[in-house]
């Protein structure tokens, strides 16, 4: 059943009123753009009629939610005419090409801030606006591999590991971005001025290693991979098969939590050794093992429903919306037969909405954008715009 949803127009979330353009692509720029629009923000995605890669179907593409998108011919100077009439209207523009594209088109800072400006200009890349790689081609991976994160995911005497595409495009890509947007809107209420906002996944991959920096730094981290306490190497850490080859994940650092997970698990009288002892961490490895192996996943789950042991069966994507706390807050949705997360986070007064997809094959969001209905009829008369 699809979830009820809030009319878009009336924009309930904590950004309603603001206005975006997203430059269209793929990976963290579209990303952020939906989570604006989830907090409340009307924006139109501007697609190109030669469109590049493309992931799946775009109807079925979830980070397209919530703001329509409308192809516009930037190839011609009628579409960059009309680009920068949107931008006069708007209060961020989002895009994540290579530096200097947008100066190519007539539509970089520059050309923006002096038709609004008070503009956010926020720029989405790989290696930043500037230095030797600027214009390199890179994805997430090789963003890490650079930035020192790679290096340290896996496990001992394997091969690094890469751990989906979630921390340089969208930890340290999008949601930095978001930050960066926010932050500079604040900035703007006081200066009345905009500004670029320049976000680079290389620099939000070495951002969010914050802590690992600060722990080699009092040598409480070991630069080989797979040794180290959050890393696979502390057995109370890690993840072990279940009898029916599912996967249980044991997390229970603390103490407190670490005896609780002895006392499920069964371990607590068998009189192993003690929990930081790391010269013995291969015989508490070797009983968890065991203890784990003995009972299937959904044993486990029945067992640890409660316990404070900091433990949880691993479940896939596609069974993560019928866990308990998933369900009960309704973290999963479904829009149009699309299983996706709903808006996060929540808010007290001003609640997110997580929209369906939106698509324009008239001029009433041109409209809404102040374009006179003739104007419309030119433009699409010329090819400029479609869609």
């Amino acid at each position: 059943m699809d979830e009820p949803m809030s009319a878009e127009d009336s924009k309930s979330g904590p950004l309603a009123g603001l206005r975006f353009i997203e430059m269209a692509g793929i990976g963290p720029a579209p990303f952020a753009c939906m989570v604006l629009a989830d907090l409340g923000a009307t924006g139109i995605r501007i697609e190109s009629p030669r469109p590049g890669l493309s992931l799946g179907a775009p109807q079925r593409d979830i980070t397209r939610r919530g703001r329509p998108g409308v192809v516009v011919d930037l190839a011609q100077p009628a579409g960059v005419k009309l680009l920068l009439q949107l931008v006069s209207q708007a209060d961020v523009l989002v895009e994540g090409f290579r530096p200097g594209v947008m100066e190519r088109l007539g539509a970089g800072p520059t050309e923006c801030l002096a038709r609004q400006p008070r503009l956010v200009y926020g720029r989405m890349t790989g290696w930043g606006q500037e230095g030797p790689f600027a214009r390199v081609a890179g994805h997430d991976l090789t963003y890490l591999a650079a930035a020192g994160v790679l290096a340290h995911v896996g496990r001992r005497g394997q091969p690094p590991t890469p751990p989906l595409n979630l921390v340089a495009d969208y930890g340290g890509g999008a949601m930095l971005l978001l930050v960066g947007l926010l932050a500079a809107l604040w900035e703007s209420r006081a200066s009345g001025q905009g500004q670029v906002v320049d976000a680079a996944m290389i620099d939000g991959a070495a951002l969010l290693m914050s802590m690992y920096h600060s722990l080699s730094d009092q040598d409480l981290w070991s630069t080989e991979r797979g040794v180290n306490l959050l890393d696979s190497g502390a057995p109370f850490y890690d993840v072990y098969r279940t009898a029916d080859d599912g996967w249980l994940a044991v997390a229970c650092l603390e103490p407190a939590f670490y005896q609780s997970w002895l006392e499920v698990a069964g371990l607590a009288e068998r009189g192993l050794p003690e929990q930081f002892d790391v010269a013995q961490w291969p015989v508490l490895r070797s009983a968890f093992e065991q203890a784990v192996a003995s009972k299937s996943r959904a044993d486990w789950a029945e067992l640890l429903a409660g316990a404070d042991a900091c433990a949880e069966v691993v479940l896939s994507m596609t069974e993560a919306a019928s866990h308990p706390q998933l369900a009960a807050r309704a973290t999963m949705v479904t829009h149009d037969g699309l299983v996706q997360a709903a808006a996060a986070p929540r808010f007290s007064r001003t609640p997110a909405a997580t929209s369906r997809h939106m698509s324009s094959t008239d001029g009433s969001v041109f409209e809404a954008w102040g374009l006179a209905p003739d104007a419309i009829v030119d433009l699409r008369a010329a090819g400029v715009i479609s869609g």
